[in-house]
């Protein structure tokens, strides 16, 4: 390759690396491992005959995503073997994030884990089409299959997310405030107040890798969930607080414990109360915010 062909090659990569990332981190739930998708892309972009690709953009998202069904059927057996609940690692974002609605959903704790009960391909065609809006066509491509089948495995999956997703959207200034709300009464230790903030069914799934100290399975209801989030913290009187952050392009919490970084906490809010909580303890998910030479750095995520 020319210098020339090199210098373009590279610039339009770099144009289109956040909108990479993003389709790789959606597709896996880890930030590490889209990053190791983007390097695997790269390698693949730099050996393609520019000349030859019509569509730019969209070699490059056939690339990512060919490369994240790969890595996503290789996670299998890690995630088998993953001791406890399993969530996606979560991303420090911009806070204008949330003002791109799908983006923000389709980036959202609660959605990713329901895409993580679709099959390889199911998950890459509705990441795909739902929230990058590429077409049957050039889906067909990267996941090889015909452009009908793609149309059947979308209509499918649209199904079984939407079965799954809130039955409404959420502003981020609604679920802020209610997480204000959560997080006075997670400072204090009040359980009337986490009692009055989290529905009736509410579902805690926590995190810690096998590595910290988590729920081995999810937490069902609000007196369960108030009264094991209350018992940690009477137990071992410590110091807890909550930081107002935004992670997946919505409102969440940095908890401290005694000033040590613990976890991050994100929810999902339906009619004015958590019904989803999500918190990740495991520290290997949290490198960002525990490396002392480094502030975590914001995510630049796009469509």
């Amino acid at each position: 390759m020319s210098d020339h062909a090199a210098d373009e090659a590279t610039e339009t990569f770099l144009a289109h690396r956040n909108l990479l990332f993003t389709v790789a981190y959606e597709m896996l739930g880890s930030a590490a491992d889209a990053e190791d998708v983007l390097q695997e892309t790269w390698l693949r972009w730099v050996r393609a005959d520019l000349a030859r690709v019509r569509d730019r953009r969209a070699y490059l998202i056939r690339i990512t995503t060919r490369q994240s069904l790969n890595r996503l059927r290789s996670m299998r057996s890690r995630k088998e073997a993953y001791v406890g609940p399993w969530l996606p690692e979560p991303l420090l974002t911009a806070p204008d994030v949330a003002e791109d609605v799908e983006l923000a959903e389709s980036m959202s704790m609660a959605l990713m884990l329901v895409l993580e009960t679709l099959s390889p391909t199911e998950r890459a065609v509705f990441v795909l089409h739902e929230a990058f809006d590429v077409g049957y066509d050039e889906i067909a491509a990267a996941v090889g299959k015909s452009p009908a089948a793609v149309r059947q495995i979308a209509y499918r999956a649209r199904r079984h997310v939407d079965a799954r997703r809130p039955r409404e959207a959420v502003s981020s200034g609604e679920t802020r405030a209610v997480l204000e709300s959560f997080r006075n009464a997670l400072e204090s230790g009040d359980l009337r107040g986490l009692l009055d903030v989290l529905a009736p069914d509410v579902v805690l799934v926590s995190d810690g890798g096998g590595i910290r100290q988590a729920a081995p399975r999810p937490v069902v209801s609000a007196g369960k969930v108030a009264r094991f989030i209350v018992g940690g913290i009477g137990k071992n009187e410590v110091s807890l607080t909550g930081e107002p952050i935004v992670v997946n392009g919505g409102p969440a919490l940095l908890i401290r414990v005694d000033g040590e970084i613990d976890g991050v906490v994100t929810i999902r809010v339906e009619d004015a109360r958590i019904t989803g909580l999500y918190y990740v303890r495991n520290p290997e998910k949290l490198r960002p915010w525990t490396r002392e030479d480094l502030d975590p750095a914001v995510r630049p995520v796009s469509r």
